[in-house]
């Protein structure tokens, strides 16, 4: 299988810190390129950040037939290890928090910490909001019913979802959505061993708040949890600065955790 492509947000010599990057996972069907607000705020705090390209982003081959999270896991482990400072901070967005979990859950060696945004799992969406996630990565719909479906899965009412329009992948959504399928929940819901960030939209129709709260009560004191008022699923182009500022205050902590 081709290596995975990725996106990189380096820091300056001056504000480097000695501590690990941070691996970010794309949402479901959508490229690293949703991290490029997020990305640079982190480099800029002194962090290496890397986002992932899924297989089947951008032209790259498609996941097997018969992929699991795990096998999706393993590629990005592999990133991991070119990154050359693992263990490293893993963050993924929706559908890239699971392959995150997984990641911790099957290599606890390869992740410092775990950020899930917008994090699912157990607590499934309405049947209409299912299928407005299946419209919005049909590019063959009209642009306004394509706005619709956007607005009704992505995005808290009120927001503009113009920003998430574009940057679907329609073949890598629906192996991803087939990995997840075919992966028992039990096997990452946990994120292994490593501390938790779950940073969750009050108004996320596709993974219900009830998700995260239940994560973090399950985790108890390996977990924190923040909720974000008027804010979806999509939460990165939505609040791109109270995530940053929970990410940044997560990562500090561990941080100073390290220097005790």
């Amino acid at each position: 299988m081709t290596a995975l492509a990725t996106h990189r947000w380096s820091p300056g010599t001056s504000a480097r810190r000695e501590t690990s990057a941070v691996v970010m996972l794309p949402s479901l069907g959508r490229s690293g390129t949703d991290f490029e607000d997020l990305g640079g705020r982190l480099a800029a705090a002194g962090y290496e950040a890397v986002a992932v390209d899924l297989h089947g982003v951008g032209g790259s081959p498609l996941p097997s037939e018969d992929a699991t999270l795990h096998d999706l896991a393993g590629d990005v482990a592999a990133v991991v290890g070119s990154v050359g400072s693992a263990p490293v901070h893993v963050l993924g967005h929706a559908f890239g928090n699971r392959v995150a979990r997984c990641l911790a859950a099957d290599r606890p060696d390869l992740a410092r910490s775990v950020t899930l945004l917008a994090a699912g799992g157990k607590v499934a969406p309405p049947p209409e909001v299912r299928e407005a996630v299946v419209r919005c990565v049909d590019m063959s719909l009209p642009e306004a019913e394509r706005r619709r479906a956007v607005s009704t899965a992505m995005f808290a009412p009120g927001n503009d979802p113009a920003a998430w329009l574009d940057g679907w992948w329609a073949d890598a959504a629906r192996a991803q959505s087939g990995a997840g399928a075919r992966t028992p929940v039990d096997e990452w819901w946990t994120a292994g061993s490593a501390p938790v960030l779950v940073v969750q939209g009050r108004q996320d129709a596709v993974a219900p708040p009830e998700n995260g709260r239940m994560l973090v009560a399950e985790l108890g004191d390996r977990a924190r949890l923040v909720e974000l008022d008027g804010a979806g699923h999509a939460l990165l182009p939505e609040r791109p600065g109270d995530v940053a500022e929970a990410v940044l205050a997560f990562l500090e902590d561990l941080d100073q955790e390290n220097r005790q």
